[in-house]
């Protein structure tokens, strides 16, 4: 009687130990009931020896896609050539003009591209929010140059890229700004110069074309776990490239079979199609064309300047609406019949605008390149009488166009400075606008800071000196 007591205890400590021990899973369960795979992946992991294995993937292609970002790291990590902060402005988006607005920005310069950060690029990647991208900038078929007359601050440089967006880069510090423009300078001419630059997904599929055996035979394992329609698209986008080059073959030859067929320029001019163009010419060549020694252009302008422009603030400073310039340029390469007085050129910053547009896209500026040098060392003279009559002598050794052009121009400036009191245009400042438009190096070395200073200086002595310099052989 006593064993079936002791026995009957025995099972009901049992099943109440079963009982307990199962509600304690059950709460166990009911708890982690959200962690169900991270348990049965622990389970996995403490029946295998020490050893641990990561999840497999269920997405073969997207794990595949990992491994080769693994293995290739990004362009930019590997290319990155300078970085550091500048004053920024965009001024315009696809050929749209922007209202300028300079910000600080984290500059990186890559191999083929610019980004534009808010911040440092460590910071700002590690405050960055899902979605938001630095600003880039493709270099490809970009253009660079000094921008004075865009902003009144100094050392500004402008960038122009192919899709028609233009920024504005700055620094106060003259060594800064001048390794800035040189690394992006050299970078540009290290691209090809074609607008149709290769893609940089393109330049990066490449290189995993091109890189190692062993990720091409895993690569090639990927294939073959894959689904026949998946191992279709691979191979499709392996094989994109030999068909892209044929493309572009074909491209070429209907290319050049259309340039052997087309008409010559001088027959298109003949016809009348194609005229011929006042801004972007020698100026020696519009000069004959006209029968004059200085462009109609020019003194059409300077015209209308003195007669409604110089008592306004900012003249030739301040720059006019870039698509009326525009406007005003085509009308005259057209040889339309110009009349300044209309009133869609009643701004009188869109006259000093074109101006001055058609001395910068002079081919050989007003001081040919042939006697920049000169010029320079004439400026170095400290006597101001030794360095008036250097400069006199070059300027009566110029051609008759050059000569008579400039001595037009100074003589119309003079009248600016003139009344500097109102339209707050000093010789200084007029120096700085037509000093690098007027006078350039025709190959620009290290030392363009120096140069920069000379330009300015020359134009500055040809206004205050102007009656001594282009007066008598007697004076």
């Amino acid at each position: 009687m006593q064993k079936s007591t002791n026995s009957d205890t025995s099972v009901e400590t049992l099943n109440s130990t079963r009982q307990g021990t199962g509600a304690i899973q059950m709460r166990i369960k009911n708890a982690n009931s959200h962690h169900d795979r991270l348990s049965q992946s622990k389970s996995m992991i403490l029946t295998d020896v020490g050893k641990v294995t990561e999840p497999i993937s269920r997405h073969r292609r997207n794990h595949s896609q990992h491994v080769l970002k693994d293995v290739i790291p990004p362009l930019e990590q590997l290319m990155v050539e300078k970085e550091g902060y500048l004053q920024k402005a965009k001024i315009a988006d696809g050929g749209k003009k922007l209202r300028k607005n300079w910000s600080t920005s984290w500059v990186v310069l890559s191999s083929r591209k610019i980004e534009f950060y808010k911040e440092s690029k460590q910071q700002a990647l590690s405050n960055m929010k899902t979605g938001h991208k630095p600003e880039s900038v493709d270099l490809c078929g970009a253009h660079i140059e000094w921008a004075k007359e865009k902003s009144s601050r100094k050392n500004v440089f402008q960038i122009t890229t192919v899709s028609g967006n233009e920024f504005l880069l700055q620094s106060d510090i003259d060594f800064i700004i001048l390794d800035w423009f040189h690394a992006i300078k050299n970078a540009i001419d290290r691209l090809p110069k074609d607008s149709s630059c290769p893609s940089r997904n393109l330049e990066l599929f490449k290189i995993q074309r091109s890189s190692s055996t062993e990720l091409l035979s895993h690569c090639d394992s990927d294939i073959k776990e894959q689904k026949p329609e998946h191992r279709k698209s691979l191979m499709f986008r392996l094989h994109h490239s030999a068909s892209d080059t044929s493309d572009k073959n074909r491209v070429k030859s209907r290319l050049k079979k259309f340039i052997t067929r087309r008409p010559s320029l001088k027959t298109l001019q003949e016809k009348g199609l194609i005229k011929d163009q006042i801004f972007g010419s020698h100026l020696h060549t519009v000069c004959e064309r006209e029968n004059s020694t200085v462009p109609r252009f020019v003194k059409q302008c300077i015209e209308a300047v003195e007669k409604r422009g110089l008592d306004v603030d900012g003249i030739y400073r301040v720059s006019g609406n870039l698509a009326t310039i525009q406007k005003l340029r085509f009308i005259v390469n057209q040889e339309e019949k110009l009349n300044l007085d209309d009133s869609q050129w009643e701004d009188i910053h869109v006259v000093t605008g074109a101006l001055k547009m058609f001395f910068r896209e002079l081919p050989e500026p007003l001081f040919p390149y042939s006697f920049f040098e000169q010029f320079v060392e004439a400026i170095k003279k400290q006597d101001n009488n030794t360095r008036i009559k250097a400069v006199k002598s070059l300027v009566q050794k110029l051609p008759p166009p050059n000569r008579d052009t400039m001595k037009v121009l100074f003589g119309h400036l003079t009248k600016i400075v003139a009344k500097s009191s109102k339209n707050l245009m000093s010789t200084q400042s007029l120096g700085i606008v037509f000093g690098p438009t007027l006078l350039r190096a025709e190959n620009e070395t290290g030392n363009m800071a120096i140069h920069m200073v000379y330009q300015n200086q020359i134009a500055e002595l040809m206004l205050s000196e102007y009656s001594k310099i282009f007066g008598s052989e007697e004076d």
